[in-house]
């Protein structure tokens, strides 16, 4: 039930019609009785900046969920940004501060990285390669950063776009040991494919799987199917696999946590959602 008292938090994008957020955080708040709700809003993007700055003048506003096309635009209209969202050029989660400020985060790659830690693999220390140095995987090697990993290799299909991402995060993180140029996975203990390849049944997989080590934790951004070409081949390596939903489930508490509201688990949120 929506009343005069229900906070309102705006998922901004365009289009709206692929959003899946509405029915996993409105069941869940209709649940616990949180009065507040997820509303769909379909903004174009020459209307955005302006619609931010007046969806934040609403009394009853309390946040913004920001998606496709409006991440890499919400870093330059925000007050305060994150240093995950500044590395990664991207924020998807905006709230008011009680100065008046707006402060900008980002949580695709915390999604990853709650996902990886609740499966009891450690991230302090360890070794971890990113293949992708786009939206996604800007996202995830910032969150790795901020985890403690002691070294990140970051490879593209255009060099310099993993160079300069390599750049950006010894700037904020000058103890991480940042390597760029090669997909090889040996020796690392954490290995993500942040590239679309697996979407289509015909993609080549994103490394050579035969240099795997089989202690590796094996993650996957793609959402296309469960079990990807990739983590298949992963997993008959004998890694531990990370499917592509759960970065989105495990990311939920943090934007919880973010707007101030209570949180929950991410075995309860695919419990309680509403997806079909």
């Amino acid at each position: 039930m929506i009343r005069g008292t229900t906070r309102l938090i705006g998922h901004l994008g365009f289009p709206t019609e692929s959003f899946k957020a509405p029915m996993i955080y409105n069941p869940y708040f209709e649940r616990e009785g949180i009065d507040a709700v997820v509303v769909p809003m379909g903004c174009r993007g020459a209307d955005y900046p302006d619609f931010l700055k007046l969806f934040f003048r609403l009394t009853n506003a309390h946040g913004a969920l920001v998606t496709m096309p409006h991440k890499v635009t919400t870093t330059g209209l925000v007050d305060v940004l994150s240093p995950t969202a500044a590395i990664a050029g991207a924020c998807n989660a905006v709230r008011l501060e009680a100065d008046g400020r707006l402060a900008g985060d980002l949580f695709d790659g915390e999604g990853f990285v709650r996902g990886v830690a609740r499966k009891g693999r450690a991230l302090a220390g360890a070794r971890a390669l990113v293949i992708g140095a786009g939206g996604v995987g800007s996202a995830i090697a910032a969150s790795l950063a901020k985890a403690g990993v002691a070294a990140l290799g970051l490879f593209d299909m255009q060099a310099s776009a993993a160079e300069e991402l390599g750049r950006r995060l010894v700037a904020y993180y000058p103890a991480l040991r940042v390597a760029t140029g090669s997909n090889d996975p040996s020796g690392f203990d954490i290995v993500v494919n942040a590239t679309p390849l697996g979407m289509k049944p015909d993609d080549p997989l994103p490394l050579d799987v035969s240099r795997l080590p089989s202690s590796a934790f094996v993650g996957e951004v793609v959402m296309a199917q469960e079990i990807t070409p990739f983590l298949a081949a992963a997993r008959a390596r004998g890694c531990t696999v990370q499917v592509g939903t759960d970065m989105l489930f495990e990311q939920i508490p943090a934007y919880l946590e973010f707007f101030g509201l209570p949180t929950t688990t991410a075995e309860d949120l695919r419990a309680v959602a509403r997806l079909a």
